[in-house]
């Protein structure tokens, strides 16, 4: 393995340090870049485009549940990402490989097990621990969605994580430094994509996405 660039992004010091101690293990002299929210991760995949993998909590300050891998996803599509999480049930787990994560690693594992997994997904695999392997629970209308969700531009996706945050367009478009008009071009856009009627209604869609994700 050559030298690699990987970005851990977790909101907990000490379990940075546990993913940068299974990552320092690795062959190589690697680098390792540390971001404490979810605006830190994404200025820093934006700042290391070649960066080979991005280790990601759930639920981090600026975002909740999947929507801050749904927009990672669209923005940065080549960067491998593996969800890091203490919520680790088998459909949470099947979710986030649905919605293009390389991986997924239990906040319960070990470091060797975490290492397992990072080499795994640099290796070019998935990685999901042997419990989620086992049973499926296929859902239709999850899958539906899902296939919806990732239609979505990454600045829709932004407001609609801002939608489900509770804001209104004028706030999201103070946050988004543009128009109002713009914020009401793309809410409308996410009403088409998702096949809904209302703002109300998208929250909805999304909260179906993040409800088994309440614990990070």
């Amino acid at each position: 393995m050559s030298q690699l660039t990987i970005i851990i992004a977790d909101d907990h010091p000490l379990f940075r340090g546990a993913l940068r101690q299974a990552v320092t293990g690795l062959e190589g002299d690697n680098t390792i870049i540390e971001a404490g929210d979810f605006e830190a991760a994404k200025t820093a995949a934006a700042y290391q485009p070649d960066a080979d993998l991005m280790l990601l909590d759930l639920a981090m300050p600026g975002v909740s549940g999947f929507s801050g891998l749904m927009a990672l996803r669209a923005e940065f599509s080549s960067l491998p990402i593996v969800i890091v999480s203490a919520t680790d049930d088998p459909a949470t787990m099947r979710r986030a490989i649905e919605l293009g994560a390389s991986g997924f690693i239990s906040k319960s594992s070990g470091i060797e097990d975490m290492r397992a997994g990072i080499r795994a997904v640099l290796e070019g695999d998935v990685w999901i621990p042997a419990s989620c392997q086992s049973g499926q629970d296929h859902d239709p209308d999850m899958a539906d969605l899902i296939n919806r969700l990732r239609t979505l531009t990454p600045q829709q996706n932004r407001v609609l994580g801002m939608l489900g945050e509770g804001l209104l367009n004028k706030q999201i478009a103070y946050e988004l430094s543009v128009s109002e008009a713009t914020i009401k071009a793309h809410v409308s856009a996410i009403l088409l994509k998702l096949k809904v009627d209302s703002r109300t209604q998208a929250v909805i869609q999304l909260s179906k996405i993040n409800m088994s994700t309440l614990v990070a």
